[in-house]
C-alpha cells in the first residue's frame, strides 16, 4: 500500500522552463480562489469549487496578452510549507527544484491573517514574488478592509487587490507578474525548510486590517450552526437532498418523453433513408435497431435527469454546502476509522466515481486515502442515478403510491443506504486489511457565496452532463450492435442461451437471467444497464423513463424484484473508467479487484436476503 499511495497525488510538473520562457508558481491556501485567478490569467477552464481541497494536482497555463511566454503553474492549496501533507510536499518540491522566475502568492482578503503564514514562509525563501490579495469583493461585503500599501511595505513585495471571479484587478496583477518575472536576479529556489510564522502573521494583520463589525451577518452564523448542528445538520442535508431528487424526478419525466418521441421519429427517418440505399437489410437493422436504438434510449433516459440534477448539485457546491457535509460526517467516518474528508470524495462520487477516486488525493493519510478509493463506488454515480430513479418510482407504485414526493423519498433512502454501507465497509477495512487510527485534519468552512448562474450552467451542462453523456454514448452504440448480433436466431439466439443459463442464479437473487445479463453489460458503463434490459425484454430500445416502468411491470416486476434489482444496481461493480482510475491511484491490480468485489458482494448479499424474506 504505502509506496504507491504515497506517490498518489504527486502531479506531473514542468521541470524546467523552455528556452525564452519564464515560469511562475501560483501558491496559496485552499479556497482562496487560486484556480479562479489561474483561469482569469491564462484563459483556462480549470474546475473551481467553494470548498477546500478542490485542486489536488498541478496545472500549467500561459499568461494571456503579456507579450512574453510566461508559464503559470497552479499548485495545490496548502496552509504552509512544513511538508506535513501531500499538498505541502508538492509545493515544496516545486520551490526546491528551482527555475521559476517568481511566485504569485494568493491570499484571502477577507481572512488575511490565516493566509499570511504561507505568504511569509514563501517570502522567506524568495523576494521574487507578487502578493495577490483576492476575494476583495467578499471582504468588503463582510466589512473587512486591507491597507494594501501598508501590507506591501511590511511584506516587502508588491500587493495587488483583486476579485478574480469578476475580473477586477486582473490586468494589474498580470502587469505585476510581467514586471517581477522580467526582473533580474536569482530564480526562485528553496533550500532550507521555512518555519511557521503565526505570530508574525497576526502582527502584520493587526496593522493592515480594519473591520466594520456592523457588516457581519448574524443570519449567516445561525444558518451555519443549523447546518452543522449535531442533531439538525444531517437531517437538514438529507431533506435538501430529497428536495433535489424530487425536482429532478418530477422535472425529468416530460422532457424524457419528448426526447424519446423525437429520437424515435428521427430513427424512423434514418431507417427510411437507409432503406433507399443499396445497403443490406441486415446491416440497416443492425445500425438502426441495434446501435442507434440503444444510443437514443440512453440519451432519452439519461439527459433530462442529468440536465436537472447537475445544475442543482453545482448550485449547492458553489453555495458552500459540501464542506459542511464533510463537517457533519466527520464523526461517523472517524468512528469507522477514517476522517470527514472522505465525505467530500463521496460527494464527488455522485458525479463520477473515477473523479471521486482521484479526489481521494486530498486525504493526507495513505491508509485512509486507500480506504476512500476502495469504497467510493458504493456511492451511485450519475450513470446509475437515472436508473435508480426509475426503480424508485416503480417501488413507489408497487407500494401503492405513484407520487413524485414518495419516489424522491425512496430514492433518498437508497442514497442513505449507500452512505451507511460506505461507513460499514470503511469500518471493516480499518479493522482488517487497513488497520490504523483515524487521523485528524483541519477543515476550513468557506463562507456562503452567491452562486453565479451562468458559470453553473456552463460547468454543469457542458463540463459534466455532456461529458458524461458523450462517454456513455460512445459505449452505447457498439453495445447495441453486439446485442443485435447476439439476438439473431430467435429462441436459439446466443443471447437467449445466456439469459437462460443465468436465470437460476437470477432467481436466487430475486431477479431473472435478463436482469443479470443487463448488469453484466453495464461493466463498460453503468448507463447501459436499464436500456439493455428493456431491449432484452422487448427487442426494441427506444423508451423513455415512463415506458421503462411499463415494460418492467409487464414482465412481472413487483416489489421484491424491484428491490433486488435496486441492490444489485446500487452496489454494482465500478465501470471500466473507474477501475482504470483505481488501478492507477493504488498502483495495484489486487486493490482494483477488491474495489469490484466489495460493492458486488454487498449487492448480492442484500438481494439474496430480500429474495428470501419477501
Amino acid at each position: 500500500m504505502g509506496k504507491e499511495m504515497k506517490k498518489a497525488g504527486a502531479a506531473k510538473r514542468k521541470k524546467r522552463p523552455e528556452a525564452g520562457e519564464s515560469r511562475v508558481l501560483l501558491i496559496g491556501n485552499p479556497n482562496v480562489g487560486k484556480s479562479t485567478v489561474f483561469n482569469a490569467l491564462t484563459g483556462a477552464a480549470r474546475h473551481t469549487g467553494n470548498w477546500t481541497g478542490k485542486t489536488v494536482d498541478s496545472a500549467v497555463g500561459y499568461l494571456k496578452g503579456s507579450g512574453r511566454r510566461i508559464a503559470l503553474c497552479d499548485l495545490p492549496g496548502c496552509y504552509g510549507l512544513e511538508a506535513t501533507s501531500p499538498e505541502e510536499n508538492e509545493v515544496r518540491a516545486a520551490l526546491a527544484e528551482g527555475g521559476a522566475s517568481c511566485a504569485v502568492i494568493v491570499c484571502d482578503a477577507s481572512c488575511l491573517e490565516r493566509s499570511l503564514n504561507t505568504a511569509l514562509q514563501t517570502l522567506s525563501v524568495t523576494r521574487r514574488a507578487v502578493v495577490c490579495l483576492n476575494l476583495a469583493d467578499e471582504a468588503a461585503k463582510h466589512g473587512v478592509f486591507v491597507d494594501t500599501e501598508k501590507l506591501s511595505e511590511l511584506l516587502g513585495a508588491e500587493v495587488v487587490l483583486t476579485s478574480a471571479a469578476s475580473g477586477k484587478g486582473m490586468k494589474a496583477l498580470a502587469a505585476a507578474i510581467v514586471r517581477e518575472a522580467s526582473r533580474g536576479g536569482d530564480p526562485v529556489k528553496m533550500t532550507d525548510p521555512p518555519k511557521p510564522m503565526w505570530g508574525e502573521a497576526a502582527r502584520i494583520a493587526s496593522q493592515c486590517v480594519t473591520r466594520d463589525t456592523d457588516a457581519f451577518s448574524a443570519r449567516r452564523l445561525k444558518l451555519d450552526r443549523f447546518l452543522t448542528g449535531r442533531l439538525t445538520g444531517l437531517f437538514a442535508l438529507a431533506a435538501l437532498l430529497a428536495l433535489v431528487f424530487y425536482i429532478t424526478m418530477r422535472g425529468a419525466e416530460y422532457p424524457s418523453r419528448l426526447i424519446s418521441l423525437g429520437l424515435s421519429r428521427l430513427l424512423q427517418t434514418v431507417t427510411r433513408l437507409l432503406e433507399k440505399t443499396p445497403l443490406p437489410r441486415d446491416l440497416i437493422s443492425a445500425l438502426c435497431e441495434g446501435g442507434l436504438g440503444t444510443l437514443f434510449t440512453v440519451v432519452a433516459v439519461m439527459l433530462p435527469p442529468m440536465a436537472i440534477f447537475f445544475p442543482l448539485f453545482t448550485f449547492l457546491e458553489d453555495l458552500g454546502l459540501l464542506p459542511r457535509i464533510a463537517f457533519d460526517m466527520d464523526a461517523p467516518f472517524r468512528a469507522c476509522g477514517s476522517c470527514g474528508k472522505q465525505a467530500l470524495t463521496c460527494c464527488m462520487g455522485f458525479g463520477c466515481n473515477a473523479a471521486g477516486a482521484i479526489g481521494c488525493r486530498m486525504i493526507d493519510s495513505p491508509r485512509e486515502r486507500l480506504i476512500g478509493v476502495l469504497t467510493n463506488s458504493f456511492i451511485p454515480c450519475n450513470g446509475r442515478l437515472p436508473s435508480l430513479a426509475v426503480l424508485a418510482s416503480l417501488a413507489a407504485a408497487c407500494a401503492g403510491s405513484g407520487g413524485g414526493a414518495v419516489s424522491a423519498l425512496i430514492l433518498t433512502g437508497f442514497l442513505v443506504l449507500a452512505v451507511l454501507m460506505t461507513l460499514a465497509v470503511t469500518k471493516l477495512l480499518s479493522v482488517t486489511l487497513l488497520r490504523g487510527k483515524p487521523s485528524s485534519f483541519v477543515l476550513e468552512l468557506p463562507p456562503f457565496r452567491r452562486p453565479k448562474i451562468g458559470q453553473i450552467l456552463v460547468r454543469s451542462l457542458i463540463d459534466r452532463t455532456l461529458f458524461v453523456l458523450s462517454r456513455a454514448a460512445a459505449v452505447a452504440f457498439p453495445a447495441g450492435l453486439v446485442l443485435w448480433l447476439l439476438s439473431r436466431g430467435g429462441a436459439e439466439a446466443p443471447i437467449c442461451r445466456v439469459t437462460a443459463f443465468l436465470d437460476p442464479a437470477g432467481r436466487l437473487l430475486g431477479v431473472d437471467g435478463a436482469s443479470l445479463t443487463a448488469l453484466i453489460t453495464g461493466l463498460p458503463a453503468n448507463e447501459l444497464i436499464m436500456p439493455m434490459l428493456v431491449k432484452l425484454y422487448t427487442g426494441a430500445a427506444d423508451a423513455d423513463m415512463a415506458a421503462m416502468r411499463a415494460v418492467l411491470t409487464a414482465n412481472g416486476w413487483g416489489l421484491k424484484t424491484t428491490l433486488c434489482m435496486t441492490w444489485l444496481m446500487l452496489f454494482h461493480s465500478p465501470c471500466a473508467a473507474t477501475l482504470l482510475t483505481v488501478r492507477r491511484e493504488t498502483g495495484s491490480f489486487g486493490w482494483m479487484l477488491l474495489s469490484v468485489l466489495l460493492p458486488a458482494s454487498a449487492g448480492v448479499l442484500l438481494a439474496v436476503l430480500t429474495a428470501a424474506v419477501l
